[in-house]
């Protein structure tokens, strides 16, 4: 996994995953896994799944890059305190599942919480075959 800096200015986790690393085949079904996670962690919480190519395809004047052949979101909270107001702009967390010919791209935002940024981050590594 690494951490890079997207667009000069976000802070984001990425790991590609060759398909002949995984056993997974499609988006939807690490969308799944990551909702299984999710569901079993004791602070995080599952919100949603967003089909972003199926909306950004929608739209008149969308583009999607070529490669790309599928891209999802499944969105959560790990937020076990709300210390002021504003902390809400920095949540939910998103993870991006998104399919290419070759491979999977799975990436997430750097959260200010590590507890977050720990599990979101063994969730996409556990999808490597062991």
């Amino acid at each position: 996994m690494k951490q890079t800096i997207l667009m000069e200015k976000y802070p984001i986790f990425e790991l590609d995953i060759d398909k002949s690393e995984t056993n997974f085949k499609r988006v939807d079904e690490i969308l799944d896994y990551l909702k299984e996670k999710i569901d079993s962690h004791d602070i995080a919480v599952y919100i949603g799944k967003f089909d972003h190519y199926s909306h950004t395809k929608s739209l008149k004047d969308g583009e999607v890059a070529e490669e790309i052949l599928d891209a999802k979101n499944i969105i959560c909270c790990f937020g076990k305190t709300l210390s002021k107001p504003t902390v809400l702009g920095i949540r939910p967390r998103s993870i991006g599942v998104v399919e290419l010919e070759d491979k999977f791209v799975i990436s997430f935002l750097e959260a200010p919480n590590p507890i977050a940024n720990e599990a979101m981050e063994s969730w996409a590594k556990g999808l490597i075959n062991s």
